[in-house]
């Protein structure tokens, strides 16, 4: 969500260029992954302030990201590695969790989750339609549900934690193939940090969604 601030991307890039930034984000997704991973292991043993400490640092990290990536792409790498580190650690506690109660919930969400950002992605990438309107939508929309979910910490509603699972999945429905068309879009290469941020964030916050749902059946 936070790339919109440097991303002003318009037209369509020429189609070799568009497969190199394709390549380039999609690669730069998976370092991004690969750093999660090592963030996830190393903060396992971590207490509940270390992980906020956590969440907050990646905030401020994607936001230095956005001014940055506009100075030096090597930069804008750089600090998406450790935005990884850091929501790899900050999300440690919930994959401990369920890695020790039950290990099946994590590859559900997994395939789901692949699942679910491939028939999105695949469709915002393809489609002709201008799905700006849409992504905007879903950014307000998600800001909503963000406020709802810090009520629902406070006021007790029945399946209310299930609700706002789903609701999550069709707000990021939209989010996944806006940022798609976005990556199609770019004409500019030095995009590629920023996109594969929101791409990742994209497909994280789905698999914390599917966690949610298939969490629920216990």
């Amino acid at each position: 969500m936070y790339s919109d601030m440097a991303y002003r991307g318009g037209g369509y890039a020429a189609p070799g260029r568009t497969g190199t930034l394709f390549a380039q984000t999609m690669g730069l997704v998976a370092l991004t992954a690969g750093f999660f991973a090592a963030g996830a292991y190393a903060g396992r043993n971590l207490g509940q302030g270390a992980v906020i400490v956590a969440w907050i640092a990646a905030f401020v990290i994607l936001l230095i990201m956005n001014f940055a990536a506009r100075r030096s792409p090597t930069a804008a790498i750089v600090l998406l590695a450790i935005f990884g580190v850091l929501m790899g650690v900050a999300s440690a506690p919930t994959l401990v969790y369920y890695a020790s109660t039950n290990p099946a919930i994590l590859w559900q969400s997994g395939g789901a989750t692949a699942l679910f950002v491939g028939a999105f992605g695949t469709f915002g990438y393809l489609t002709n339609r201008d799905l700006s309107a849409w992504r905007r939508v879903s950014g307000i929309a998600l800001l909503i549900l963000l406020v709802a979910g810090i009520v629902l910490i406070f006021v007790h509603i029945p399946h209310a934690s299930l609700i706002w699972a789903i609701l999550g999945l069709v707000i990021f429905a939209g989010l996944t193939a806006g940022d798609f068309q976005r990556l199609r879009r770019s004409q500019n290469i030095e995009s590629a940090p920023l996109l594969a941020a929101s791409i990742f964030l994209d497909i994280l916050n789905v698999f914390f969604f599917f966690l949610r749902i298939f969490g629920s059946r216990d």
